[in-house]
């Protein structure tokens, strides 16, 4: 599917696949503490940490050679992920904890919490309100027509 939101999903909307980014951006790349971290069975972790590595996002690397072990690293569009990550923890916060925030994200300088927006790259002007979805120039017929001006009967 074309869609940009399904093709993101494709990639990383398992619900283990954006665990293991998260355990991941705190610093884990062995097997053991994804395993110990998530108490995900480990047929489960191998899938999705081959999930990962095959999308490119995670990289497996030789770490020990007797007995061979692996550790997995954040790759470029791994580390891409976490704006995305970042906004889920404010969402999460904000609308799925009535009994307060378990976790908070922080300005490493300064200790104080921060709120995570997401911002148009260009203008910095925040995209919470006013942004409408278009075709793009690769969009298909499909799309093209999903997305056409709507006419009042």
């Amino acid at each position: 599917m074309p869609c940009p939101v399904a093709r993101s999903l494709e990639e990383v909307g398992e619900w283990w696949s954006i665990l293991i980014l998260r355990d991941a951006f705190y610093g884990l790349t062995r097997f053991d503490q994804f395993a110990q971290s998530l108490g995900i069975a480990p047929n489960m972790l191998t899938r999705r940490l081959k999930g990962l590595c095959d999308a490119g996002l995670l990289e497996r690397r030789l770490y020990q050679e007797r007995p061979p072990r692996h550790e997995y690293v954040l790759t470029d569009k791994g580390r891409d992920f976490r704006p995305v990550l970042w906004t889920l923890f404010a969402w999460g916060n904000r609308h799925l904890a009535p009994e307060g925030e378990s976790v908070v994200l922080t300005d490493p300088e300064t200790g104080e919490a921060v709120e995570p927006v997401v911002v148009d790259g260009r203008t910095g002007r925040p995209l919470a309100k006013g942004v409408r979805v278009v075709p793009g120039p690769a969009a298909t017929p499909g799309i093209r027509s999903r997305f056409a001006p709507r006419t009042a009967i």
